[in-house]
């Protein structure tokens, strides 16, 4: 991977794109509280789990054989994942850090989509429970993987363009100033406006009659409030963990 700072920005940018879509296939449907409740999934013997839980652990059971959690942003929501089952060669990733898992966000970016679900969706219930959550998963894991990306690699960009403050700032373990030190509020705000003209692009064209519109601020409070923070706690960790 090219520790290019713009060229890491290209590919976040070009996250946005897979987030947002993925955002508004899940809002087709009603909130459909059902599957996110223990014991209502229909499988049997499964009755501490939610049929969203079981959707989930389901498809990063696949992902995980197929060596999907390999790659340094690929990091998995649940535990007690199968082995790869493929041998997986990755290139090098030019980080300084090997244990990726060190900086697994997902049970954060877990709960606060599923906050954010009560502000994507309509309320209510439709039955379409199976599409619901397959959307769910595809959602979930286009946002964790724009979170991880940003906080390994931008992180490690950040640190080799400036390595005396930041080692500094390492060794005082100073959290705050370092989440001072990597603040670029212009950045965040392009970022945020970025978001709100794709959101209305991209619905620009739908017909409201057959499909159901969100609200742009919608996407663009989850990434001001949400995914940019989570990043940066990301980038934050992933520091705190490069000079040992």
């Amino acid at each position: 991977m090219s520790l290019d700072l713009n060229i890491i920005a290209s590919k976040l940018e070009g996250l946005e794109e897979t987030i947002i879509v993925k955002l508004i296939d899940r809002a087709q449907f009603r909130l459909n509280e059902k599957i996110y409740l223990p014991g209502q999934s229909g499988f049997m013997n499964e009755e501490e789990k939610s049929l969203f839980k079981l959707r989930l652990f389901f498809q990063e059971s696949m992902d995980a054989q197929f060596g999907r959690f390999k790659a340094p942003e690929e990091r998995p929501f649940c535990k007690g994942l199968p082995q790869a089952m493929r041998i997986v060669s990755m290139p090098p990733s030019g980080l300084v850090i090997d244990d990726y898992e060190s900086i697994n966000m997902s049970l954060e970016i877990e709960t606060s989509y599923l906050d954010l679900l009560k502000k994507l969706c309509r309320p209510g219930d439709d039955g379409q429970y199976g599409s619901s959550t397959e959307h769910d998963v595809y959602a979930l894991q286009s946002i964790a993987r724009r979170i991880h990306f940003g906080a390994l690699y931008v992180s490690e960009c950040k640190f080799s363009a400036d390595p005396e403050t930041y080692s500094a700032l390492i060794t005082a373990h100073d959290v705050e100033a370092l989440n001072l030190k990597l603040t670029r509020k212009e950045v965040e705000d392009k970022i945020v406006d970025r978001v709100r003209e794709k959101v209305e692009s991209i619905q620009s064209k739908a017909n409201p009659k057959v499909r159901y519109l969100i609200n742009p601020e919608t996407a663009v409070e989850y990434y001001r409030n949400t995914i940019i923070p989570l990043t940066k706690k990301g980038e934050i960790a992933y520091l705190l963990k490069r000079l040992k």
